[in-house]
């Protein structure tokens, strides 16, 4: 099948009806092919189209690449997004996946409400990601390659021209008789995706000429697996997923293996974390799953960390190192901003609480835990560990230590906002001061 614009048109309607269209352009055969074909239908489309070029400033002649967008985007009569970053390539980082990674970041920036991404991947792209991706180890889900079609920002990201070869595609460039900017670092071999396209997929293809179509069908079919696996996955996690959003480790436990491994997934990514290489799941199953009762565990990667506290398992951003020895004075009217994302500390009136004029007229700091402190709670008699207090209210470890704690001239007042201390209570429930304590800590 040739490709011309009805053939693209017939796609798109296929998908939703979007607001704004709007084309990625990097000046490259592919996307200038995108962006001629949909001007070419602009006439039967409902949506308004819209170009958006991305300059990474990784070429010595961007400049000229951004010049040639705007002057074939003004040819047609579309109008052009500019964008430029700066890259920060840090050692060890791929400087393709940094570079996707930020192209995508800066152009969702631009896509509204029911606005629809259009990016050029064409079928010879989805069948050299499913081998990169095969060789990477990948699962069903790596295996399923590039969707048609998936939610982004606040609209969506479609690849229309995934049916269509690249052979196609330049073959309607030459016939049109369009320009484009070829890249150079696509013959750096140093490149995955550049030493797989030159050198292993052209001696496949004379084995195989219809590789690119058979491996595009076999990412397909993976996509629907994973759809069957993420379903499963969903309707196990439902049983065993905390009201606080934790997940109960007995009830991980009792699942077989590969479903447990589905649902940490499913769970992992619906919290909006990166998801775990096989090597850090297999660790979750064996380290932590399988850790005794009174031990905590931590496995970390990519900003997020997964910690057990008895039967919960717990998934947040990484914690940020805090010192336990800082003292911090507070006027004890206005919000207390606590150190390394400990949260914000309030006051607000109240039928019982902190002794109003012990409050006013002591000099307040916030402090956190070294070891020994006591507390008396109201109405009790004798004093409690604050180790004791925190062990029978359930608070994970690593909260325990990041708690402020509230001392009225040097003597311990109230433990955030769980409980006030003698003789800083207000006597005969008399109106009091109430603490409140706003953080994201799990």
């Amino acid at each position: 099948m040739a490709f011309i614009p009805a053939h693209l048109l017939k796609i798109l309607n296929e998908l939703p009806s979007p607001r704004r269209y709007l084309i990625a352009l990097s000046g490259g055969c592919d996307s200038i092919v995108l962006l001629h074909a949909m001007a070419a239908i602009r006439d039967k489309l409902a949506g308004e189209l819209v170009a958006v070029h991305v300059n990474h400033g990784l070429q010595t002649d961007a400049a000229t690449w951004a010049k040639h967008c705007a002057e074939v985007c003004k040819k047609l009569d579309i109008a052009l997004i500019q964008v430029t970053i700066n890259l920060q390539i840090n050692r060890g980082d791929s400087l393709e996946a940094v570079a996707r990674e930020a192209r995508y970041s800066a152009m969702k920036e631009h896509v509204l409400a029911e606005d629809m991404l259009l990016t050029a991947q064409h079928q010879d792209d989805q069948a050299e990601t499913v081998m990169l991706q095969l060789l990477r180890g990948s699962g069903p889900s790596g295996l399923s390659a590039m969707p048609q079609i998936t939610s982004f920002g606040m609209g969506y990201h479609a690849r229309p021209l995934l049916r269509f070869t690249q052979k196609q595609l330049n073959k309607y460039a030459n016939k049109q008789g369009l320009t484009w900017i070829e890249d150079g670092s696509n013959q750096d071999m140093r490149f995955d995706r550049n030493f797989l396209r030159k050198k292993i997929m052209p001696l496949l293809a004379q084995r195989w000429p219809a590789m690119s179509r058979t491996l595009s069908r076999s990412a397909k079919h993976c996509a629907e697996a994973q759809q069957l696996i993420d379903g499963m996955a969903i309707d196990a996690l439902k049983k065993i997923v905390q009201p606080e959003g934790t997940l109960s480790v007995q009830g991980l436990i009792a699942l077989p293996a590969p479903q447990c491994r589905a649902v940490l997934r499913c769970w992992i990514q619906k919290e909006g974390f990166q998801l775990p290489d096989t090597q850090h799941l297999d660790r979750i199953q064996t380290e932590m799953l399988q850790a005794a009762q009174d031990r905590n565990p931590l496995i970390s990667w990519a900003g997020c960390e997964l910690r057990r506290y008895r039967d919960q398992l717990f998934i947040m951003e990484k914690l940020t190192p805090h010192d336990p020895k800082l003292v911090m004075d507070w006027d004890g009217q206005s919000s207390l901003l606590l150190p390394a994302g400990l949260g914000v500390l309030n006051i607000a009136p109240a039928d019982s609480g902190i002794d109003p004029e012990k409050w006013q007229s002591g000099r307040i700091n916030i402090r956190f835990r070294q070891g020994g402190e006591r507390c008396q709670l109201a109405g009790r008699k004798h004093s409690h560990s604050l180790k004791k207090l925190l062990q029978d209210k359930g608070l994970p470890p690593w909260k325990r230590d990041r708690l402020p704690l509230i001392y009225i001239n040097n003597q311990l007042a109230a433990i955030a906002d769980y409980w006030v201390c003698e003789p800083f209570s207000t006597p005969n429930n008399q109106p009091g001061i109430t603490l409140s304590l706003l953080n994201n800590l799990k």
